[in-house]
């Protein structure tokens, strides 16, 4: 193995997937399965069984790098877990890996799927950051959404998450829905200003073949808001946002000072982690793997030893997934270390390809840092991006 593959090995960070959730919201197309309303870790032997095989595949994953300094439990909803559930899959990652003390352990929360006690019980085993799935302020947008939780069901769960002093809260909302007006959106701005979280996520709506949005909706189309409505909601959510005092510091994320979240930042640096679950993805070793989707796919992947047959990532991809995820940065990415990873005549061949886009003002070098302007940048990121996978694609 060459010195470079190397640095692809040394991983310290791994997402978990917990794929159960009570319905299935209109707009998700993530690998989940849905046990209904009042399934949850303690009482569903298929909740069980999921943990049992999670466990099993940790166990048989070959360990590269360091110890865990970040830990993302995603989803699904992973507070349908029962506590004793998380505890034995922490236990398996710290047998197999290690975790480092103070690690960055997140878990995606839904609010109405948890008491005091599930959320004592997590904090008691390490969740130090929390993401609440709020995603709208407005009872009909919930409803429109697909989303099982009400408006008092957020300031309930935000309420139990401070009571256990779970240091780091972050909340996600949702641009872009059916029926969403800018009053709406300024609405919900307002309140998830005045609960001041440490993080917030804007995301917007994307519609997702195979969703209930992908077979009831046409992208663009009335009710979902026009192109220029939401472009309207992100530059409203930028400007409240850092007039609030939060760093735009990713396209889709803001953060209170000190508060970006550790673990994403493993995806946006392309640096290499594990992935574990149903549907999950890992970078390890320059090779990049998803699991299954499906259940019943998984649950053989897994019984049959997990074995992984994947290809090393070429070094001309690589750089695309460079540029795709740093972008989303708003610090950018170093001129001098893109430099030292692919050559200095590609990075000039870039430099050159992106030149129109400086003149836009969409582009820009700040301390030698190749980066897209707030918000005009961000806003046009997928035009950037497209058409540097379309020259420099191979």
């Amino acid at each position: 193995m060459d010195k470079k593959l190397n640095l692809y090995s040394i991983a310290s960070s791994a997402y978990v997937h917990i794929p159960f959730c009570r319905r299935r919201c209109f707009y998700c197309d993530f690998p989940i399965f849905v046990v209904g309303d009042r399934a949850r870790g303690e009482t569903s032997g298929t909740i069980s069984q999921y943990v049992e095989l999670l466990i099993q595949e940790i166990s048989i994953t070959q360990s590269f790098g360091q110890p865990l300094k970040t830990i993302f439990f995603g989803g699904g909803t992973p507070s349908l877990l029962a506590v004793d559930q998380l505890q034995q899959i922490l236990a398996a990652l710290e047998r197999r890996f290690g975790i480092l003390p103070g690690a960055e352990i997140s878990m995606e929360i839904d609010p109405g799927t948890f008491d005091l006690a599930h959320i004592a019980g997590y904090r008691s085993l390490g969740v130090n950051r929390v993401s609440l799935g709020v995603q709208a302020f407005q009872a009909e947008l919930l409803k429109v959404a697909g989303r099982s939780h009400t408006i008092a069901d957020i300031f309930a769960a935000v309420e139990l998450v401070r009571k256990v002093e779970i240091p780091e809260l972050s909340l996600d909302l949702i641009s872009g829905l059916p029926h969403q007006s800018l009053g709406d959106w300024q609405d919900s701005l307002t309140k998830v200003v005045a609960i001041a979280p440490t993080h917030i996520s804007i995301y917007d709506l994307t519609i997702e073949p195979g969703t209930a949005f992908g077979r009831y909706y046409q992208p663009g189309a009335s009710p979902l808001p026009t192109d220029e409505t939401t472009v309207q909601m992100y530059q409203m959510a930028q400007q409240a946002l850092t007039s609030a005092g939060y760093e735009h510091y990713e396209i889709s994320n803001y953060a209170q000072p000190g508060h970006q979240c550790q673990h994403n930042r493993v995806y946006w640096e392309n640096r290499p982690y594990y992935g574990f679950g149903m549907g999950a993805a890992s970078y390890i070793d320059g090779k990049r793997f998803t699991r299954p989707r499906k259940t019943k796919e998984y649950y053989q992947w897994v019984e049959a030893g997990c074995v992984v047959d994947c290809e090393v990532t070429a070094t001309n991809e690589v750089l695309l997934e460079t540029f795709m995820l740093g972008l989303r940065l708003a610090e950018g990415m170093s001129l001098a270390a893109l430099a030292v990873e692919f050559g200095t005549e590609k990075v000039e061949q870039i430099y050159q390809f992106l030149q129109p886009y400086f003149d836009k003002g969409w582009v820009e070098i700040v301390n030698g840092r190749l980066r897209l302007t707030d918000p005009q940048g961000f806003l046009f990121s997928n035009v950037v991006l497209a058409e540097l996978f379309a020259e420099f694609g191979e």
